[in-house]
């Protein structure tokens, strides 16, 4: 007996998203302890959570009988006083993907435009899609986001405009004077979707959070995560910074309990760490630079990176991370990003990027 034909038809068009791979997985698939297994395929913090987010979370436990706080008062209350904004600027999400549903359900529906760069993180698409919108992909330029193209890109039908930035899959950065002239001339009927998820591994980062909260940008909305430089990929927490009219609207299509007590305690901790996230960032930094220098000696062409990850162009990119795998090493294979030639390596500790590169010229010498 067939299933009921499902009402959107846009479930035909669309692709199950394919993560990273578990580490548990592979050892299953390949028959190794997970012990033997490291995993730099999906840009998780290799130093863990903060020891203090750990020990709140613990502190939590005994009263996961009882629902969370829907609100999310106290952390609502540190990030607005971190930021510099008002609680009632800010909307919490299951994951900052959470906060790209909230997006599609109060803008993208059929007869609509988005707008998306070449290379852009793969859930753009999908929640269009889903929603019914008409996706507009932009050529990128030297891997990046052509933002004079993504301008000229916008119809009168347009309603979102993704920007990531720094970008996932390519790491590339669009520089301040640029992404200042872009936000500027974006018209007050698109929204723009910043996503910030890697702006914590900059130092001198693009700030447009006092334009919010100045309420200069009423159409554009931020999207941050714990998931990245915090190491709180397992919880699942995303948010998103935006003008209080905005947020009031998403609030409405935001499920009650939609961000757990652990997550909300881990977060709450994790967010006055700042010698976790010093350290993050100093491994980060080293680690690029290892990889960047290793490559180099490969002669392995690379796109200069200002995330927690770097792409590097291997030939066949499937053919590698397969044999990587075997070997131990989980990376992430392009070919689903229109990059076949390259693969995705994750930051991690020193010992985990030696053996990684190791592993990389056994591979290449075959």
């Amino acid at each position: 007996m067939a299933i009921p034909t499902p009402v959107n038809r846009s479930l035909n068009e669309i692709p199950v998203y394919q993560p990273g791979r578990p580490t548990e997985e592979v050892a299953r698939e390949l028959g190794m302890p997970v012990s033997n297994i490291i995993k730099l395929a999906s840009n998780e913090n290799p130093l863990g959570p903060s020891p203090k987010a750990m020990q709140a979370m613990r502190d939590v436990i005994a009263n996961l009988h009882l629902y969370p706080d829907g609100s999310a008062f106290h952390l609502k209350q540190a990030l607005a006083k971190k930021l510099g904004v008002q609680t009632a600027n800010l909307i919490l999400g299951n994951g900052s993907n959470e906060i790209i549903e909230f997006i599609g359900h109060a803008y993208i529906g059929p007869g609509t435009d988005v707008v998306v760069s070449q290379y852009c993180f793969a859930v753009y698409p999908l929640v269009t899609k889903l929603f019914g919108g008409n996706l507009i992909t932009v050529p990128a330029k030297d891997y990046g986001h052509d933002l004079p193209a993504m301008l000229k890109a916008v119809t009168p039908n347009t309603r979102v405009v993704f920007v990531a930035n720094p970008n996932n899959p390519t790491g590339t950065l669009a520089s301040k004077d640029d992404l200042r002239r872009f936000v500027d001339a974006v018209p007050p009927h698109v929204l723009l979707a910043l996503d910030e998820a890697y702006i914590e591994f900059l130092e001198d980062p693009a700030n447009f959070i006092s334009d919010i909260r100045d309420g200069w940008r009423q159409n554009v909305v931020i999207m941050r995560t714990f998931s990245k430089i915090f190491g709180l990929a397992g919880l699942r927490l995303g948010y998103g910074i935006a003008h209080s009219d905005l947020i009031a609207a998403f609030e409405k299509i935001r499920q009650p309990f939609n961000t757990n007590a652990i997550a909300q305690a881990g977060a709450l901790a994790a967010l006055a760490d700042e010698e976790h996230i010093r350290k993050t960032r100093e491994n980060n930094s080293a680690g690029l630079c290892f990889f960047e220098k290793a490559c180099a000696d490969l002669k392995l062409p690379v796109i200069p990176s200002a995330a927690n990850f770097i792409l590097v162009k291997v030939g066949d990119g499937q053919g590698v991370f397969n044999a990587l795998q075997r070997e131990g090493v989980i990376t992430r294979p392009m070919g689903g990003y229109q990059l076949p030639e390259w693969i995705r390596i994750s930051i991690g500790t020193l010992a985990e990027n030696e053996r990684c590169l190791a592993a990389l010229k056994r591979v290449l010498a075959q």
